[in-house]
């Protein structure tokens, strides 16, 4: 069953007041102007708003439209190249170094909302990492060895035969649990950052879109559907939805929609058979997918990568609907209530970027883990900003790769995903007995 009714915007904005109007005037000359509202922008704005400068932050939408309120909420350690593969690129030291920074991330994240007493549902509830198939369940056990041995981060491995104590279903091969990732509400983290940054004395204006930007001797002028800004500083925030506005940029990220459903309320005792441990999940598969209960525990979230093609949510609705029914059949007659998307930004090389090109201060690429790593980065950006040298971090200016005659728009991805997804089926129905079926 897909639905009778189903609304096409986030579950996280339910509840959520609107996005006051005063927010939409623009200041014409600023200190710092940022590209981008989301956790990067806010953040940034957050560090130089209380070292007394003049910032101004501007959104093509209402402040907060983009992925910031539209993600699964999911809080990990973010970096996703191994030691081994970073040492290779960058020697053991660096390598190392841009490995603790996913740790800082999520340590610095829960200290920063407990401190600033951010309302937003954040909860260390760990992570179960589920493999879908017996070959990727010895690859996570030999995987989690190496973390707990050389990186000292704690990883507990469950078997298929105890694999109901963590999720209810039996379809993965076992997994391995992150007891220290977190989960929070999106929107409302999103919310508390924004009064956080307009407290500190930054401006805020939606509905304000870029469109070209010239390098003078005093900065930046910054051409807008409101007018002309113009600033000694510029901070491009806008990591998946990222423009020809900044066109060396956009060539170095690759856009990539996130799809998402809530279903409707369940009932408590259903809720407790499938997530007996109330944490987040994600699983082996290339084309991954990604759920956990709503903070309350009423509702399952369910997202992923639903098709090779950019599509809708009345689209990509039914299809995540199907694949939570494949994990959890008691499902299979539960209504959705919303269904949504949101853009995110991966990188050639899977690292995020941060730095300074052209004068343009940056930070971008999280690769669909940005909730600590935005914000963590972001929060170094504005120092950088201010010429504060806790701003710099180990991904400072590390070569920044993009490809022969990529110019933003993923002409690959179809033929990429669609090679994913049809392995991952075969994988899984190997293991399972299920039915390899094309969508």
């Amino acid at each position: 069953m897909w639905a009778e009714s189903w609304q096409n915007r986030s579950y996280w904005l339910d509840g959520l007041e609107p996005i006051e109007k005063s927010f939409e005037t623009i200041a014409t000359n600023v200190d710092v102007l940022i590209i981008g509202s989301g956790y990067t922008g806010l953040h940034a704005s957050i560090q130089i708003a209380r070292a007394g400068r003049e910032v101004l932050v501007i959104d093509s939408g209402e402040p907060g439209y983009g992925c910031s309120t539209r993600n699964g909420g999911q809080i990990s350690t973010s970096v996703k190249p191994s030691q081994g593969k970073l040492e290779a690129k960058y020697g053991q030291d660096q390598a190392r170094a841009i490995r603790q920074e996913g740790e800082n991330a999520l340590e610095w994240i829960e200290e920063f909302i407990k401190t600033e007493g951010l309302d937003c549902s954040f909860k260390r509830s760990g992570r179960f990492h589920a493999a879908h198939s017996q070959e990727q369940f010895n690859i996570l056990v030999n995987d989690a060895q190496k973390l707990s041995k050389e990186e000292g981060i704690p990883v507990e491995i469950v078997s298929k035969q105890d694999q109901r104590k963590e999720l209810g279903t039996d379809l993965y091969n076992g997994g391995v649990i992150f007891p220290r990732h977190a989960s929070v509400d999106p929107a409302k983290y999103h919310r508390g950052l924004l009064n956080l940054a307009i407290k500190a004395g930054a401006k805020i204006a939606g509905n304000c879109h870029a469109e070209k930007i010239n390098k003078v001797l005093t900065g930046f002028e910054v051409l807008t559907s409101k007018g002309k800004i113009s600033c000694k500083k510029l901070v491009i925030a806008t990591n998946g939805y990222t423009s020809k506005l900044t066109p060396w940029l956009q060539r170095r990220v690759i856009p990539i929609g996130s799809y998402i459903i809530a279903t409707e309320p369940l009932d408590k005792k259903l809720m407790d058979q499938l997530f007996p441990t109330d944490r987040i999940v994600s699983d082996t598969c290339k084309v991954v997918y990604y759920y956990r209960p709503s903070p309350d525990r009423t509702r399952v979230l369910f997202g992923g990568r639903v098709s090779a093609k950019e599509t809708n949510p009345s689209v990509s609705g039914p299809k995540l609907h199907y694949d939570m029914c494949r994990i959890f059949p008691e499902l299979s007659k539960t209504k959705i209530s919303h269904s949504w998307f949101g853009t995110v930004a991966y990188t050639f090389d899977e690292l995020a970027h941060t730095g300074c090109h052209d004068g343009m201060f940056y930070s971008m690429g999280y690769c669909g883990s940005g909730v600590s790593m935005a914000s963590y980065l972001g929060m170094r950006l504005g120092q950088k900003v201010i010429g504060a040298k806790e701003g710099i971090t180990p991904f400072d200016d590390l070569p920044f790769p993009t490809r022969p005659f990529y110019g933003g728009n993923p002409w690959f991805l179809p033929a990429v995903v669609s090679w994913y997804r049809w392995r991952d089926k075969a994988h899984m129905a190997k293991h399972s007995n299920l039915e390899v079926v094309n969508t």
